[in-house]
């Protein structure tokens, strides 16, 4: 097929059909993304950086409620939470703005000893060169953004391939980008297939591979990258939790409820082993069962809707799978477990699955929380850090010895006390270690990632 249809994941109703770009029309990008790098008198200046990333702020703030409009119907995150994305969007193009001046450079001291008299020293950033950014679905404007603008703010051309699921928001952010004034060659989406992806991944002319989705691809991906390439790999966790039996069970289900059941439990850090204290555990899973049990399952347009579908049926066919397979090997169904319809599933709540069954052992990446009593912390600790995944993690508790302990013991790049594991803000460092990925993002630590830091020594006799 020469021809991507995009179609809704709620209804599977036809929204647009899109050319897939031949390997000819990608090298052609490629190589003018290259060239525009390799003359440094096209290279923009900070100011000029600054100035662009604010007129295309003024532009996404202008075609907000467009682009809301757009990743809710082709993405089916519901429209409640589809706003706080693009605000969130909009949050980030701010970071880098703010940023940009942050990373001119830092004096090296001198003439501390014989061998460095009579000289001064000084560093300053320059871009990378080509970064390839390869995005996924469950964020469409976001992680467009969180991949694409901090390339734009250190001056490095970028190529974007969107998810095949959710291609036009970052279409509608590309042109956004173009009419703020950037030029065309700094910033051009990839719609392309997985083999042409792969060629240019591989080409000695990308610097920088920016991958967000699943871990097999992406690790995959970074054995194909030439020489001397970077790159940032985003994958999924198992994300757990510690509920302490001082936990304050008010703020602390309705936590639960949000972590694990938001966008349908399609994010990378979505709860999904929550570890409770057995004196707790009969009134946490009979609460949160019944939570669940209440959201609102339907049309992402719809203004009541707590959760949307998954991305596609056969996802739904695997969750259910997967269910099924922790129910009959000893797992209690506390809620859902079933499919509602082709493409949504129930809010699901398991209790005490086995270890060795899928939902203790992957990432689900679909509406279910597992549920696992435990009487000693230390051992719910060595199961929560029992998988080859690390993402963020939680711990529910009053008392602050029990949480600094948690958040010095759980394998995580970021503990959440009291909070639940999906919390993130764009100017904070974010990413996975083991299996669950490679560097970190956050808007500040892309731009870091996408300079080179060149140094300048002065030697003068006057100094």
């Amino acid at each position: 097929m020469d021809s991507l249809k995009v179609v809704s994941p709620f209804d599977q109703s036809f929204i647009e059909e899109l050319k897939y770009e031949s390997s000819q029309v990608v090298e052609e990008k490629l190589a003018s993304a290259y060239a525009f790098y390799q003359l440094r008198e096209q290279w923009l200046a900070a100011n000029d950086r600054r100035k662009l990333l604010i007129k295309f702020k003024e532009l996404v703030k202008k075609h907000k409620e467009e682009l809301i409009f757009i990743a809710a119907r082709e993405g089916g995150k519901p429209i409640v939470d589809t706003r706080v994305e693009v605000e969130r969007g909009i949050t980030g193009i701010e970071a880098a703005i703010t940023h940009i001046p942050l990373m001119l450079g830092r004096e090296i001291p001198m003439n501390l000893n014989e061998s460095s008299a009579h000289r001064m020293a000084y560093t300053y950033r320059e871009p990378i060169g080509v970064v390839f950014a390869i995005s996924a679905f469950n964020h469409p404007v976001n992680l467009i953004i969180h991949q694409v603008i901090p390339a734009i703010a250190t001056g490095c051309p970028v190529l974007v391939k969107p998810s095949t699921s959710t291609p036009i928001s970052c279409l509608h952010l590309v042109k956004f980008l173009h009419e703020a004034g950037v030029p065309q060659a700094m910033v051009q989406t990839v719609l392309c297939k997985n083999e042409v992806a792969e060629q240019v991944v591989s080409d000695s002319r990308i610097a920088f591979l920016s991958f967000i989705g699943s871990s097999k691809v992406g690790w995959y991906l970074r054995s194909k990258l030439a020489p001397g390439a970077r790159c940032a790999l985003e994958h999924g966790g198992a994300a757990p939790v510690i509920v302490e039996q001082d936990a304050d069970l008010d703020s602390c289900l309705p936590s639960l409820l949000k972590g694990g059941f938001y966008h349908a439990g399609q994010v990378c850090v979505s709860v999904q082993r929550v570890f409770v204290h057995s004196k707790i555990i009969k009134s946490v899973s009979r609460k949160l069962a019944d939570k669940a049990d209440k959201l609102h399952v339907g049309e992402p347009l719809d203004e009541k809707t707590d959760v949307g579908p998954l991305i596609s049926p056969k996802e739904v066919k695997r969750v259910d799978d997967w269910v099924q397979q922790a129910v009959t090997k000893g797992a209690k169904l506390l809620c859902g477990g079933k499919a509602l319809s082709e493409t949504c599933y129930a809010p699901t709540v398991l209790l005490d699955p086995p270890q060795d069954v899928n939902v203790s052992q992957y990432e689900i990446f679909g509406p279910v929380v597992c549920l696992y009593s435990y009487k000693d912390r230390q051992q719910a600790i060595e199961l929560a850090n029992s998988l080859p995944l690390s993402f963020q993690a939680a711990v529910m508790t009053s008392d602050i010895n029990n949480a600094l302990d948690c958040v010095k013991q759980l394998n995580a790049t970021a503990v959440m006390v009291n909070d639940h594991t999906a919390f993130r803000v764009d100017w904070m460092p974010f990413g996975g270690r083991l299996q669950s990925g490679l560097g970190m993002g956050g808007i500040p630590e892309s731009m870091d990632d996408l300079t080179f830091e060149k140094m300048m020594v002065i030697k003068s006799p006057v100094l």
